[in-house]
């Protein structure tokens, strides 16, 4: 298993983030131009087709959203409890949500004062990933 770190933590799927979506707009702006030079018999499949490459789009956007919503609040729970067996303190509600994901992968050693850091001077989660000196690997990230 590769080595995980600041530069290759994310996760990018090709078949998701590459074909799917061009396929999807390629239906879109097929359906359209369908839709514009159909005849006033062809219009109602026409449009059928257009919205179903709408639907699809927004499925699109949707399914990967929501999955990342509903993982978020799991890493914010597992975070939480993790400060908390730490350190016998709830995460500090000054932190989003954005900051505690890139908390997750700092390891135990340092993940009490990074935290602390990242309330006291606001990190930015780009900052806080790149202030971690040895990543623990999530490679179940979606």
């Amino acid at each position: 298993m590769e080595v995980q770190n600041f530069s290759n933590h994310r996760r990018f799927v090709i078949g998701w983030h590459i074909v799917t979506f061009l396929a999807i707009v390629a239906l879109l702006i097929g359906s359209i131009i369908n839709l514009i030079h159909s005849s006033k018999e062809n219009l109602y499949s026409a449009s059928l087709i257009c919205l179903i490459a709408i639907i699809l789009g927004l499925i699109f956007v949707f399914t990967r959203t929501f999955a990342l919503k509903v993982q978020d609040r799991a890493i914010r729970a597992e975070e939480s409890l993790r400060h908390f067996v730490m350190t016998g303190k709830p995460l500090s509600s000054k932190l989003n949500i954005y900051q505690i994901v890139a908390l997750r992968f700092a390891p135990d050693e340092e993940f009490v004062d990074l935290a602390a850091k990242a309330v006291q001077d606001n990190l930015s989660n780009t900052v806080i990933k790149k202030a971690i000196k040895n990543w623990r690997a999530d490679f179940h990230r979606a």
